[in-house]
């Protein structure tokens, strides 16, 4: 979509000027060793993100909330109203960066346990004995991504398949995000955050930390600050917007995972997705119809 549009197109190269390198080369050419270093990640999916909400905000859609999965918040909270892109490029820069100094490279493991939910912070104290693990993510009934040190993870993943884990997946994730090895990331990053000037959102959205909606500037950054040690309640965040008559749910950005998880919490809902062009126009033809 960059290529055919130019409004797309001048988003890679204002988020060029504030990163201070090529960030469309990185997204389009690599290298992926590079790409997959979460200072690199983090922008370069914020930008992908945004790309594709600038290619749907021609349909005149309106969500009634948003909600955006870890570092999608960022995203979630451009598209509300809540910091300009500009400001979201430049927080998110130093985000990753301070995430990836928080835990030396290669001392922490993610791993996403499959047909466990309600025992996983359990088995994860049990763990600790060796190292700090915790529930990362609760993304959907039956998959929860936990994260920590890595002798901890792997006891973790151990005891999980004793206690009738169908499958543990190790994932591409540099950094173990969304536990107390990342709460000084957070203290550096509360900082950077105070300095931002946040707007009250345009719409609501529901929070990784608790699920729950929030909209009032003085709430964001505290909100953003938590969130990096603590877990993303995913599930429980779509659960809030199919509470307040949520139906059809829009994933703007690079895949479907999204998507895959919503159908497995709320299994009667619509789901659709933006990441190139193919998708919007089905999206279009889906929301006219």
């Amino acid at each position: 979509m960059a290529e055919s549009n130019p409004g797309i197109r001048s988003l890679y190269e204002e988020a060029s000027l504030v990163l201070g390198y090529d960030i469309a080369a990185l997204c389009f050419e690599g290298p992926v060793e590079r790409l997959n270093l979460t200072e690199y990640t983090q922008p370069a999916l914020l930008v992908s993100s945004l790309a594709s909400l600038r290619a749907f905000e021609p349909l005149g859609i309106t969500p009634v909330a948003v909600a955006g999965h870890s570092l999608g918040e960022y995203s979630a909270l451009v598209a509300a109203g809540g910091l300009t892109y500009r400001e979201a490029v430049a927080i998110v820069q130093k985000r990753g960066r301070y995430m990836a100094e928080a835990v030396p490279l290669g001392t922490g493991l993610v791993a996403a346990l499959l047909g466990l939910t309600d025992i996983v912070k359990k088995l994860c104290r049990e763990a600790s004995a060796v190292g700090v693990v915790a529930a990362a993510n609760f993304n959907s009934p039956g998959q929860v991504v936990i994260a920590g040190e890595k002798a901890a993870v792997e006891r973790a993943i151990e005891l999980a398949k004793a206690r009738g884990c169908k499958k543990a997946i190790p994932l591409p994730v540099s950094v173990p995000v969304h536990t107390p090895l990342m709460q000084k990331a957070a203290d550096r990053l509360a900082g950077d955050l105070a300095g931002i000037a946040w707007s009250d959102l345009k719409i609501p959205l529901v929070n990784n930390a608790e699920a729950r909606l929030i909209s009032k500037a003085g709430d964001i950054q505290a909100s953003l600050v938590r969130q990096l040690p603590s877990s993303v309640l995913w599930e429980d965040s779509v659960k809030a917007m199919a509470a307040m008559g949520v139906t059809t749910f829009v994933e703007v950005g690079p895949g479907t995972v999204l998507s895959g998880l919503i159908k497995r919490i709320v299994p009667d809902a619509v789901t659709l997705n933006v990441n190139d062009p193919k998708s919007l126009e089905a999206t279009r033809a889906a929301l006219s119809a």
